[in-house]
C-alpha cells in the first residue's frame, strides 16, 4: 500500500525558514515526478514545486528564488526547503507522487501540513 506523509509544519514568523519532508513508504520515489502543493481555505489547491524522476526542477512563480525541492532516495524521502517565508505562504502543504509515465492527473497524495507565517 502506498503512502505518503509529510511533515515539518507548523507556525514561523514572516523571514524564517522551514523544511518540509515527504516520505513514502509502499512507493520507490526515485522513478517518481513528485510536486509540492498548497491549499488554503476556498481556493483551489496550487502546484508549488515539482522534481522529476531526473531531478529536473520546476516552481511557481510565486515562491523562485525562495523554495528549493531535492530529493534524498536513501531515504525514499522529497524535500521542500522554504526560505524568505511571507504570510501569503501560509497554507496546508500536500505531496503527490506518480510514476513519471503515468498521466499527470493520476498519483497519490499526502495528508498535508499546516504551514502559517506570521507577519
Amino acid at each position: 500500500q502506498v503512502q505518503l506523509v509529510e511533515s515539518g509544519g507548523g507556525l514561523v514568523q514572516a523571514g524564517g525558514s522551514l523544511r518540509l519532508s515527504c516520505a513514502a513508504s509502499g512507493v520507490g520515489l526515485s522513478n517518481n515526478v513528485v510536486g509540492w502543493y498548497r491549499q488554503v481555505p476556498g481556493k483551489e489547491r496550487e502546484l508549488v514545486a515539482t522534481i522529476t524522476n531526473r531531478d529536473i526542477t520546476d516552481y511557481a512563480d510565486s515562491v523562485k528564488g525562495r523554495f528549493t525541492i531535492f530529493r534524498d532516495n536513501a531515504k525514499n524521502t522529497v524535500y521542500l526547503q522554504m526560505n524568505s517565508l511571507k504570510p501569503e505562504d501560509t497554507a496546508v502543504y500536500y505531496c503527490k507522487a506518480r510514476k513519471w509515465w503515468t498521466d499527470p492527473r493520476t498519483g497519490y497524495w499526502g495528508q498535508g501540513t499546516q504551514v502559517t507565517v506570521s507577519s
